[in-house]
């Protein structure tokens, strides 16, 4: 199959999972569902934004909380304290979450990290704006702040949970449509380079330092439009919700357990481990932690039996059975 004809079935894929999820919101009536489709796509949407930098770029991050909690507290401070309108926060949360991950990763990049030292190095970040976020007052402190409740589509709070799983939506489309452009375009492939052999890649013209750049940036950018989705959700963000380690997880599983560095990965691995958590929360009640524990055990079982994840595996079946099915054809004939 041509590249051409993969691109125009990803770009279909792509509207009709749209048409079929939007028209999911608009028919439901049970709040129990569409909270389960909002929140799934708000994994989604984590996972995605970690993708970018970890399944494109191979740089795993540990700390992603860093941009979803920049973004998050750019909402909130921009109701609380500059009296902005939330859909012109909203980009603002996205261009300094993207700052913040343009210097991390100069920081970073410029002296060659990767691997575990990048890992650590933007888990270090992520504790180091939770205690600054901690101790400061224009952020609330070890309070938080609370945006205060004015129900409008203008202010970006809805009657119910359709109006937020529409705008999530959105977001999980503008990131599909991102993924299927690095797929499909010069700089996703100079990334894929760089993230295969970073030398070959500088040997033949490439700048490893500038395109691993522009993919925190990217990832950033839609790591912080999460934190603003989620304020505008629950209203309330403080430091440990912000920049805590739950976010950083929850995005780079869905992303390992779906399939790196793929367009649907992080939408399957949202899907399953949010199936998964709902089910624990059903079976063992309330306990603490015990999503986490789900969260891990999934985890070491995808990287010992399926390394390339629930879309890797499947695209591996299906090639099985193809070449199955024609080597049988051959012995008939």
């Amino acid at each position: 199959m041509s590249s051409l004809s993969i691109s125009l079935r990803e770009r279909l894929s792509i509207a009709v999972f749209a048409g079929v999820v939007a028209t999911l919101l608009w028919v439901l009536d049970s709040g129990v569902a569409l909270n389960f489709i909002m929140m799934t796509l708000y994994a989604a949407l984590l996972a995605q934004a970690w993708n970018v930098l970890g399944g494109f770029g191979g740089q795993f991050s540990f700390g992603h909380a860093l941009f979803f909690g920049t973004g998050a507290y750019v909402q909130a401070m921009a109701q609380v304290h500059w009296g902005l309108n939330p859909w012109l926060a909203l980009p603002l949360g996205m261009v300094i979450s993207t700052a913040v991950g343009l210097f991390v990763g100069a920081l970073s990049f410029r002296y060659g990290l990767k691997g575990s030292y990048f890992a650590l190095v933007t888990l270090a970040f992520a504790e180091v704006f939770r205690i600054v976020a901690t101790s400061v007052p224009f952020t609330g402190a070890g309070v938080g702040l609370m945006v205060p409740l004015r129900e409008g589509v203008d202010n970006m709070q809805f009657a119910s949970r359709r109006g937020y799983g529409l705008l999530v939506l959105s977001l999980v489309v503008l990131a599909l449509c991102l993924t299927h452009w690095l797929r499909h375009s010069r700089f996703g492939a100079w990334l894929q380079a760089v993230r295969d052999n970073e030398d070959a890649a500088r040997a033949v013209g490439v700048n490893p330092f500038g395109i691993k750049l522009g993919a925190i940036a990217l990832s950033a950018a839609l790591m912080g439009s999460a934190g603003a989705f989620y304020v505008q959700v629950f209203q309330y963000i403080d430091p440990g919700i912000a920049y805590g380690p739950h976010t950083s997880v929850e995005a780079l599983v869905g992303a390992i357990v779906g399939g790196m560095g793929t367009l649907w990965g992080p939408v399957a691995g949202a899907l399953v481990l949010h199936v998964l958590a709902d089910l624990t929360r059903n079976l063992f009640g309330q306990l603490p932690g015990i999503n986490m524990v789900i969260y891990g055990m999934v985890l070491v079982l995808m990287v010992m039996f399926a390394p390339r994840g629930i879309t890797g595996t499947g695209q591996s079946i299906r090639r099985w059975w193809l070449r199955s099915d024609r080597d049988h054809k051959k012995e008939q004939a």
